[in-house]
Formats: structure tokens, sequence, C-alpha cells
């Protein structure tokens, strides 16, 4: 399965660009079409109005981010926190088992965690600025 390696900097392309896509489309009418309808949904789900805003700049700026792949990694544990907060406080209302109403924040969410702890891969800004800036650690032999 070797030449599936080989794929690997184009899969984690693809999924940074359909997340970052997602995140976009979701971002762009919490900060600049029914903020107000956000906000009061926000509220009747618990969450305070004015996270419209922080949540609104993160999906918006975020998803361009991580189509650049820049700061890949923080974006993914910060869209994992909030697809942790979604299921939790938006589509969780008929239980555990009701997957289909928290299938798409789950698996947008575990998607967002792979980009975390995997990175951004080759076809990334964060390979071109960040690359050898990080020292490789000294292997211990036990």
């Amino acid at each position: 399965m070797g030449f599936l390696e080989k794929l690997r900097p184009l899969a984690l392309l693809f999924v940074r660009c359909a997340l970052g896509i997602i995140f976009l489309f979701h971002g762009y009418p919490k900060l600049f079409g029914q903020t107000a309808g956000y906000q009061q949904y926000f509220s009747r789900v618990g969450i305070p109005p004015y996270f419209v805003y922080v949540v609104g700049i993160l999906e918006l700026f975020g998803g361009g981010l991580l189509v650049a792949g820049l700061f890949t990694r923080v974006l993914g544990l910060l869209y994992t926190v909030e697809m942790i907060v979604a299921i939790w406080k938006v589509h969780s209302a008929h239980g555990i088992y009701a997957v289909r109403d928290y299938e798409f924040p789950l698996a947008v969410g575990v998607a967002a965690f792979t980009l975390a702890t995997v990175g951004a891969g080759e076809i990334s800004l964060d390979q071109v600025i960040f690359r050898g800036k990080s020292r490789p650690r000294p292997k211990h032999d036990d």
C-alpha cells in the first residue's frame, strides 16, 4: 500500500480544503447575515449571544487559514472543541442513539482532530513557513 502513502499530502490538502470551505460557509452568515437570529438561538441553547462573533470569526477566517494550511494544528484543536460543544449543546437533545442528529458535527470534529494531530501536510503554508523551525527530538534507547 505504499502508493497510498504517496498520496498523503494530497489527502491532507483535500481534508483541509473541504473543512475550510465548510467552516467558511457556516461562519459568513454568523457575521454578515443572520447575526441576530444566531444570537437568539445561541441564547436559547444556553450559549452567551456574543459567542456568535467568536464562532463566526473562528469559522470564517479560520476556514480561510485552513484552506491555506496555516496554523492548522491550532485550528484543528479549536474546531474540535467547537464541535464537541455543538454536539453537547445543540445536537444531542434526543440522546446518543440519535446519530442522525449529530453525525455532521461528529464527522467534522473528528476530521478537525485528525488535522490537529497529523498536521497540514506538505502542501501547506505551515510547511513553507515553519519547516525547520522545530528540531527533531533525539531518540532515547531504553
